[in-house]
């Protein structure tokens, strides 16, 4: 069983790692950080599913070739072609997952791609951002009747709409948006977290969070605004790839989670207008202030500014009958040190 929807269901994060070209070229490399993001508290890893020609076509005119960013100079078949994960170890990945009880989940960005997870026997498909305007692609990858979770990176609102509207046109309606910023790494002002709320509102699904941001910040926010999902890139201490610099060390990632985990519980619920005391807040009351006698009260006494005080503890009345008191009498004997009971002010109020 996939566990978004269950994750969803009981108001929890799901947290996605993110492997990408990790790898750095090795199986074992790969099966490792399957092991380390489950030990780092991750509920899935996550793959891609392409051969560089599936992506684009070998050639070297200046459409093909990269400029700027991380990749600058790269010719787009070489960069797949070093960055992808082959076919033969998928599987394998997919049990190593298994083996450690977390989720396995692949993007596809074909309809070879969609075939061959199917094969593998996927319970749900991920969309990049790049591929959010492929909605041929999203349409048979949808017909499966599998979980869709769609990255939404440069995707104009009106984008976004085609490609839900792409998968309940097969009848699938089991749709997770991610908020993304496609930038590598993606600069905090570029991020308009602020859209996760607005996008959840408008379309009609749940919404998670991609994020290509450094460090833990981007996901804590992300999901105190309502993101269920946080998909990060992750990456091995001793391996450089294509992706390695603007990923997380799994240590990083670790830290991550439990930052997410504890964001989640900061942020939800709510005490509403009754403002209820939590259990520990009751163990504090103690500290509040009341009115208490500070020299000793004779019955038939009045009550002054010298005599009362309000200072903490409080197992007094509280501070705002102190006026309500001053020039009153008292009806009994109170000590220095004592409280001033509702009892007393009840007495006081009958006079």
């Amino acid at each position: 069983m996939f566990h978004l929807q269950e994750k969803i269901d009981q108001n929890d994060v799901y947290i996605i790692a993110e492997m990408s070209a990790n790898h750095g070229g090795s199986l074992d490399n790969a099966l490792r950080i399957v092991k380390e993001a489950a030990k780092a508290g991750a509920d899935c890893v996550k793959i891609q599913t392409y051969t560089a020609d599936s992506l684009t076509i070998d050639c070297d005119n200046a459409y093909f070739r990269i400029k700027g960013g991380l990749w600058d100079g790269y010719k787009l078949y070489d960069l797949y072609r070093e960055a992808g994960t082959p076919y033969e170890w998928q599987g394998k990945i997919k049990e190593a997952c298994e083996s450690c009880g977390i989720d396995f989940l692949s993007t596809p960005f074909d309809r070879d791609g969609v075939d061959f997870l199917e094969q593998l026997g996927v319970e749900s498909y991920k969309i990049a951002s790049f591929e959010l305007v492929d909605i041929p692609l999203i349409e048979y990858a949808a017909s499966k009747g599998k979980l869709m979770i769609m990255s939404t990176g440069m995707g104009s609102a009106p984008e976004i709409q085609d490609a839900v509207n792409a998968c309940r046109r097969v009848g699938n309606e089991q749709i997770v948006l991610l908020k993304c910023c496609s930038e590598y790494p993606a600069p905090w002002e570029d991020m308009c977290l602020g859209d996760i709320p607005a996008m959840r509102q408008r379309f009609q699904v749940p919404v998670g969070l991609s994020d290509h941001s450094a460090g833990s910040l981007g996901a804590v926010v992300g999901v105190t605004l309502g993101a269920c999902v946080v998909e990060k890139h992750v990456r091995l201490d001793s391996v450089e790839s294509a992706d390695s610099k603007f990923s997380m060390t799994m240590d990083e990632f670790a830290r991550m989670v439990r930052d997410v985990r504890n964001a989640k519980v900061i942020a939800q619920g709510s005490k509403g207008e009754g403002n209820s005391l939590t259990e520990g807040e009751k163990t504090s009351m103690v500290f509040r202030r009341s009115v208490f006698a500070v020299r000793d009260i004779e019955a038939g006494e009045m009550f002054t500014k010298e005599n009362l005080r309000v200072i903490r503890p409080g197992y007094g009345v509280k501070p705002k009958y102190l006026k309500e008191l001053l020039g009153k009498r008292s009806s009994r004997a109170i000590g220095r040190g004592e409280p001033v009971s509702d009892e007393v002010l009840r007495e006081v109020r009958g006079s």
